[in-house]
């Protein structure tokens, strides 16, 4: 295992508990309180997410958070937990509301196509101009090895608003949820918060069937929704995350 470990670039870890200090615990989140709009969307929303939480029987705050989209489903899951030991629970699905491209990953600037794969959270924007914004971590290994090496495109985030040319708009009042969640994970010490976008719901007839009509005559493409699968059955099977690595072909391998 050691040995086949080396011929592969580790994409991501699943991030592990953290100590932390109370005020570190609370630092992130008082940050985004300093711009006007973060600090409204925290006064109007904080408590509302709590409340559904506690409805669902959720701890608040979770300590980890993971997200998945489906493209074709227009669908994106939020689910938590609050320690390692425990499996992952769905607190919410939101409609993605609106989608550009097609079936397939993101290789090129301008492209219009969201992209799949496994990526994390890597930015906040309580300023953004569609209300709030998390950006995604596009490219990633992969995509650096099988995108256009001068202009795999950028920019590429989970927002409100309701338009797209690439990214995952769902809104502003489910984002304003979202970025509240993982506002709060992170000052809780999950500095890696794992984002897997999918071409379809796998287990969805009409969604396979789709996919499968899509890709008949495609077959990088096809191939390439295959490689996901993998991620997808094994959180579908555990409610945990996989060990996701990149080989350098630009192939996920998922332990």
């Amino acid at each position: 295992m050691k040995n086949r470990m080396i011929k592969y670039i580790l994409l991501f870890l699943v991030v592990t508990n953290t100590t932390i200090t109370a005020s570190s615990q609370t630092s992130f989140v008082e940050l985004q309180k300093t711009s006007m709009r973060g600090a409204d969307v925290f006064d109007r929303m904080e408590d509302s997410v709590k409340k559904q939480f506690e409805a669902k029987k959720l701890n608040w705050p979770p300590q980890t958070m993971y997200i998945r989209s489906f493209k074709y489903d227009r669908q994106m899951e939020v689910w938590v937990k609050n320690n390692q030991k425990e499996p992952f629970k769905l607190f919410k699905t939101y409609k993605v509301c609106m989608q550009s491209g097609a079936i397939g990953p993101k290789r090129i600037e301008g492209d219009f196509q969201v992209p799949e794969g496994f990526y994390c959270i890597n930015e906040f924007n309580p300023n953004s101009n569609y209300h709030l914004s998390l950006g995604l971590n596009y490219p990633n290994a992969s995509d650096k090895i099988l995108s256009d090496s001068t202009r795999p495109g950028s920019a590429i985030y989970i927002h409100g608003n309701c338009v797209s040319t690439g990214c995952i708009p769902i809104s502003d009042i489910p984002i304003e949820e979202v970025f509240i969640i993982a506002s709060n994970v992170k000052a809780r010490g999950q500095d890696f918060i794992p984002v897997h976008v999918y071409p379809v719901r796998y287990n969805e007839k009409k969604s396979m069937d789709y996919l499968n009509e899509t890709t008949k005559d495609k077959v990088a493409i096809h191939d390439f929704a295959v490689n996901l699968k993998a991620a997808y059955d094994y959180f579908e099977q555990k409610k945990e995350l996989p060990l996701i690595m990149v080989n350098k072909k630009g192939q996920y391998i998922v332990e």
